[in-house]
């Protein structure tokens, strides 16, 4: 069984590993610091809560948006971000994780880590003595989903109740909304082919939790009815590119169309993670459609992240 790692509800702790980790109260009040800080950011005011500090920034796992969002947000915020990947710091193979914790915590002030397997954020965050955000691991992307939470509320105006479909495997993305809905009443939806389904442990607490209603339909078409966001991923992420060929064969009819979004909601948005491989599992059009939410999202991380940081370092 996929260990998670324990969930406590009472005061913020010192890591940010699962959005669940926070109480419904505290997630608000991050995604409020957010758009305080987004406006701030905005605004050029000087606000420089991070000068003086040093953020470490491990990733097993490369991506762009990642590292430009925290580097750029730390830097705006007065701070020193320090980029290391795996010809760096190999968390679990020329290192154990929780000697990687005890050192960076030595030099820095937070850990960030893009990761691939959950077992070592959780290392991390055992043994550092510093603050540790998880920025991505194959088990859950915390970040993300909360920075498209903030996006949802300031496009929809709202949260609470909200339809959201999800088409594609259940992955870390799926993992991260069912986490979400042990926190805040959405109605959440897995469309996702027969043999792609999200952890069960995991959508059972979701189902369980009597928060949410969570659901895993195999009709994409069917599923995506009444609608409000429509979010989709790649259909084979980074550590699963060698399964796209197969993958192609088993998400036929599972890629987000114009035809799909019109079966939602009139004023459905649509989002995704990025990278997005137009063509495959969401067409060009849907992109580009005035619906389509993606680089707001995109720009979101950034925002969101900020507050996580803040909150964590207690800088609020």
């Amino acid at each position: 069984m996929l260990r998670i790692g324990a969930i406590k509800e009472s005061a913020v702790k010192k890591d940010f590993i699962h959005i669940d980790d926070w109480t419904r109260d505290q997630i608000l009040s991050v995604l409020d610091l957010a758009l305080e800080v987004k406006a701030k950011i905005k605004k050029r005011e000087p606000y420089k809560p991070f000068a003086d500090h040093t953020l470490a920034m491990v990733f097993a796992k490369p991506s762009a948006r990642t590292r430009v969002s925290f580097e750029t947000g730390f830097t705006l915020l007065g701070g020193h971000a320090l980029y290391l990947n795996s010809a760096d710091i190999d968390v679990g193979n020329r290192e154990p994780a929780k000697d990687v914790a005890r050192v960076l915590s030595r030099y820095n002030d937070m850990i960030m880590a893009r990761l691939f397997e959950h077992q070592l954020i959780l290392e991390l965050a055992e043994y550092a003595s510093v603050p540790v955000i998880n920025g991505l691991t194959d088990y859950n992307h915390p970040c993300q989903i909360m920075a498209d939470t903030l996006t949802i509320k300031e496009h929809l105006g709202r949260l609470d109740h909200l339809k959201i479909v999800f088409i594609g495997d259940g992955n870390n993305i799926v993992h991260s909304w069912l986490h979400l809905s042990r926190r805040l009443p959405i109605h959440f939806v897995c469309a996702c082919p027969l043999h792609y389904p999200p952890d069960e442990q995991t959508f059972e607490l979701a189902r369980n939790s009597g928060i949410s209603q969570v659901e895993i339909s195999h009709e994409p078409l069917e599923a995506v009815k009444d609608a409000d966001v429509v979010y989709t991923d790649v259909w084979a992420s980074m550590g699963k590119k060698h399964e796209l060929k197969e993958r192609k064969r088993h998400f036929k009819g599972f890629a987000v169309t114009p035809e799909l979004m019109a079966a939602a909601k009139p004023d459905a948005v649509f989002m995704h993670c990025l990278p997005a491989q137009r063509g495959l599992e969401v067409s060009d059009e849907v992109v580009e459609a005035p619906y389509s939410i993606v680089f707001a999202q995109a720009e979101n991380r950034m925002h969101m992240q900020n507050a996580i940081m803040l909150k964590l370092a207690g800088k609020v």
